[in-house]
């Protein structure tokens, strides 16, 4: 065999080789389209719709709360004069506002005092019926009240 026979037979392989993928058997071609199309559009839009949820999961806002237990201390108002909310036990000399059920201040002992929902009439917590409106307030007492607080506590999350 002499240089042009081993060059052509070289440049036959190539050819074969090359053949393969330039003019395909379209049969085969087209029995890989549903994997091409599974692999190429369907994979990479669930990872980015997994991807996408992930994230939103990890930077969604949280609604802190915090317990309240015991009376707090009644906001204090432009005039100076404390702001008691509307339906909940108060007691006036102490300025303290306790959650709903208690009937006496746990520091002077007096009767506490609730603002009626329905026409905002004073009245000992004592009593269940409004005398102004007929309005009947029967609050179980509750084991602890939750309320929204207003950012992290003084300190940081580490301080228990």
């Amino acid at each position: 065999m002499n240089l042009i026979d081993a060059l052509n037979s070289i440049w036959s392989q190539i050819l074969q080789v090359t053949s393969m993928f330039v003019i395909p058997d379209w049969g085969q071609v087209i029995a890989a389209l549903p994997v091409v199309i599974v692999l190429g559009l369907v994979a990479p839009f669930l990872t980015f719709l997994a991807l996408g949820t992930l994230i939103y999961l990890a930077r969604k806002p949280r609604v802190s709360v915090r317990f309240e237990e015991g009376p707090r201390v009644a906001e204090i108002g432009a005039d100076g004069r404390p702001i008691f909310p509307i339906g909940l036990p108060y007691c006036r000399r102490d300025r303290l506002v306790y959650p709903s059920g208690a009937l006496r201040c746990e520091r002077c002992r007096d009767d506490l005092a609730v603002i009626c929902p329905m026409c905002s009439l004073g009245r000992s917590a004592l009593i269940d019926t409004c005398a102004n409106c007929g309005l009947v307030l029967k609050v179980k007492r509750r084991a602890v009240a939750v309320r929204a607080s207003a950012g992290p506590r003084p300190g940081g999350a580490a301080v228990a």
